[in-house]
C-alpha cells in the first residue's frame, strides 16, 4: 500500500517522522541558544534528579532533541536525514516512531542508573539505531552479512573507544541505540515475512 505523498509546489514531504524529528531538534537549538544554555539543562539532557521532579519524567525523552551545540547538531541530524527516509518508508511512521522513542527511554534509564552524574544529550543513540536498522532492509530470512558487519564495525568501535578512550562521548548510549535497532531489524523482517 503505497502512502499519500505531501508536497509543497516540486518539494516533496517525503518523511514526515523524520523532518519533524529535524524540525524539533532545530527548534531545541535555537531555544537552548536563545535560553544561554538553560534550556538543555532543564529540559534537554538528562541525568539523575529527584523523582519528584516532574521534568525528570520529561528529559528521559526530550534529551534526543537536544544538542551540545551545533556541531553536535549537524554531525546527528546529517546522518538521520541520509538514513531516516529510507526506513520510514520501507517500514512505516509508527514503526519508526517507535525505534525513536525506544531508544530514548532505554538510554535515558540507563544513563541515569550507570552514569548518575553524568548529563546525556543528542540524538546519537538513535543515530545508531537507525543506522544498524539499516542494515537490514534487504534481507527478510536470514541474518544480513551487512548486519553483522555494521555491527562489528559500529557497535565494536564504541566498545573499544568505551574501555580505552576517555572523552565526553557516551559510547554505552550508541551501543544501546544499536542493539535496539538490531532487535528491531530482526522483528520488522520477521513481520515482514
Amino acid at each position: 500500500m503505497e502512502r499519500e505523498k505531501i508536497s509543497i509546489g516540486k518539494i516533496s514531504i517525503n518523511s514526515p517522522v523524520i523532518l519533524g524529528f529535524t524540525f524539533l531538534c532545530f527548534l531545541a537549538m535555537i531555544i537552548d541558544q536563545l535560553s544561554r544554555g538553560m534550556a538543555n539543562q532543564f529540559l534537554f539532557s538528562v541525568y539523575r534528579s529527584s523523582l519528584t521532579d516532574p521534568l525528570a519524567y520529561i528529559r528521559i525523552f526530550l534529551h534526543v532533541i537536544g544538542h551540545s551545540g551545533w556541531d553536535h547538531f549537524s554531525g546527528n541530524i546529517t546522518l538521520i536525514l541520509l538514513i531516516g527516509p529510507l526506513l520510514e518508508e520501507k517500514y512505516g511512521a509508527l514503526n519508526l516512531v517507535l525505534v525513536m522513542i525506544l531508544t530514548a527511554l532505554l538510554t535515558g534509564i540507563i544513563n541515569i542508573l550507570i552514569f548518575p552524574n553524568v548529563a546525556l544529550i543528542g540524538a546519537s543513540g538513535i543515530v545508531y539505531a537507525l543506522i544498524v536498522l539499516s542494515s537490514f532492509t534487504g534481507e527478510k530470512d536470514r541474518i544480513p552479512l551487512t548486519f553483522i558487519l555494521v555491527f562489528v564495525i559500529y557497535i565494536g568501535a564504541q566498545v573499544y573507544d568505551g574501555i580505552f578512550i576517555q572523552d565526553n562521548i557516551s559510547n554505552l548510549t550508541h551501543i544501546v541505540g544499536g542493539l535496539i535497532g538490531g532487535g528491531f531489524g530482526f522483528l520488522f523482517n520477521k513481520k515482514m515475512n
